[in-house]
C-alpha cells in the first residue's frame, strides 16, 4: 500500500511549492560535502560511481572487527539461492558472552549498487552489539546491475534460512532474530520480512527499517518536493531502481518482495521500527508503509526526523539530531529485547 498526494486535474503530482528546510547542524554538514558527493546517479556514471565506491569505502578485516579480543569474528559461505552462488555472512559478536543470544541480521545501505556487508559492521559493534549483548550477521548480498532482482533479496533469504537452521552452532536464539537494514538493506529487510512471512520461513521478532527504500515509482510528494536539495534525487532514484529492475522497471505486477511500497496486504509481520528524515525523497513512502501495517493491524513506529535528509546520521553524527535518532533506534531494540525473554548483556 501506498499514499500518495492528491493529483491535480491532469492525473499529475502537484507541483511542490516549498520544502523543509534542514536541521541547521545538519545544513552545515551538507554544505561541506564535496560536490561529487552529491552528484546524481546516472546510468552514465553508474559504474564510475560504483568504483569510486570500492574504493573509498572502508572495508575492515575480520582481524580489525575483533577490535584487539572484544569481539568474536567469524566469516560464513553458505548456500545461496537455487542456481545462484554462495552467499556470504559476516558474523560477530561480544567475545566470551554466553548464549544463546538475540541476533541482529543485517542488510547494507548502497542504493542496491553499492556498499558491502563489512563497511557497517564497526558502528554496529559499537552502538547495539556491544551494549545490548547482541550477535550480528551482516550480508554480502549481490549488487545491480550485474545481478537484477530477485538476486539480491534471494541471497539475503538464504542466509537467513542458513542462519535459523544452524542457531546452535552460532549460538543465537532462532526465535529473537532482528532483521534490518538502512535505506536500499531497510528496503530489503521489509521484502525479507514479507517473503519470510509468504514462504513460511524464519519469522523475525521485528523489522528495524531506518529510511528504507521501498517505492520504485515516482508518485509520492516528496518525491518531487525533496529532489535535488539533499543526497537523493530522481535521477537517482530512476537510474538505481532500473538497475535492480531492467525491464521489469515500472511493470503494473511487480510483485511486493521487488518494492515493498507495491504490497496490499502487510498483515502477520513483525513490528517495525520505521525512521526517515522530514526532508528526504522516503519520507512519504516510509510514512505511507507504517500507516499500511497500523491498517492491517500490525505494530509500528515511527520518527520522522524534523529536518532531516537522507543518510543524516552518517552525515553529521555528533550532530543533536543525530544522536537522538540513535538512541530512539537503541530504546526500540532494548523494548523488543525485554519484551521477547531476558536479554543478554555483557559483564560490567
Amino acid at each position: 500500500m501506498s499514499v500518495r498526494p492528491a493529483p491535480s486535474e491532469s492525473g499529475r503530482v502537484p507541483a511542490p511549492k516549498a520544502a523543509p528546510p534542514f536541521d541547521p547542524e545538519l545544513s552545515v554538514a551538507l554544505a561541506a560535502l564535496g560536490k561529487e558527493a552529491r552528484e546524481p546517479v546516472t546510468p552514465d556514471n553508474l559504474e564510475a560511481r560504483q568504483e569510486r565506491d570500492a574504493a573509498s569505502r572502508p572495508r575492515p578485516t575480520a582481524e580489525d572487527l575483533r577490535a584487539d579480543g572484544r569481539f568474536d569474528v567469524t566469516e560464513f559461505r553458505v548456500p545461496g539461492p537455487p542456481g545462484g552462488p554462495d552467499v556470504t555472512l559476516v558474523s560477530a559478536r561480544p567475545a566470551g558472552l554466553a548464549g544463546p543470544l538475540p541476533l541482529l541480521y543485517y542488510m547494507h545501505g548502497g542504493a542496491m549498487i553499492m556498499g558491502n556487508a563489512w563497511s557497517v559492521l564497526p558502528r554496529i559493534l559499537r552502538e547495539w552489539v556491544l551494549p545490548l549483548g547482541l550477535a550480528v550477521i551482516s550480508v554480502e548480498y549481490r549488487l545491480a546491475p550485474r545481478t537484477r532482482y530477485p538476486g539480491p533479496l534471494e541471497d539475503c533469504y538464504s542466509g537467513l534460512v542458513w542462519a535459523a537452521g544452524h542457531a546452535a552452532e552460532l549460538d543465537i536464539d532462532a526465535d529473537r532474530v532482528i532483521i534490518g537494514g538502512k535505506s536500499a538493506g531497510g528496503g530489503l529487510a521489509a521484502a525479507l520480512a514479507l517473503l519470510a512471512r509468504d514462504r513460511g520461513g524464519p519469522r523475525a521478532l521485528g523489522q528495524l527499517l531506518l529510511c528504507p527504500m521501498l517505492d520504485d515509482r515516482r508518485g509520492t510528494f516528496s518525491s518531487h518536493q525533496m529532489s535535488g536539495l539533499g543526497l537523493w534525487d530522481l535521477t537517482s532514484h530512476e537510474t538505481v531502481w532500473k538497475a535492480l529492475l531492467g525491464d521489469r522497471y515500472g511493470a503494473a505486477d511487480l510483485p511486493p518482495y521487488a518494492a515493498p511500497s507495491r504490497a496490499t496486504d502487510l498483515s502477520g509481520l513483525p513490528p517495525a521500527y520505521i525512521e526517515v528524515g522530514s526532508a528526504e525523497m522516503f519520507r512519504d513512502e516510509d510514512v505511507a508503509y507504517a500507516n499500511a501495517i497500523w491498517q492491517a493491524g500490525g505494530q509500528a513506529e515511527l520518527h520522522v526526523w524534523p529536518g532531516a535528509y537522507h543518510g543524516f546520521d552518517g552525515i553529521a553524527p555528533k550532530a543533536a539530531l543525530s544522536r537522538d535518532a540513535r538512541d530512539a533506534r537503541t530504546r526500540w531494540l532494548q523494548r523488543l529485547l525485554a519484551q521477547s525473554g531476558t536479554g543478554n548483556r555483557p559483564a560490567g
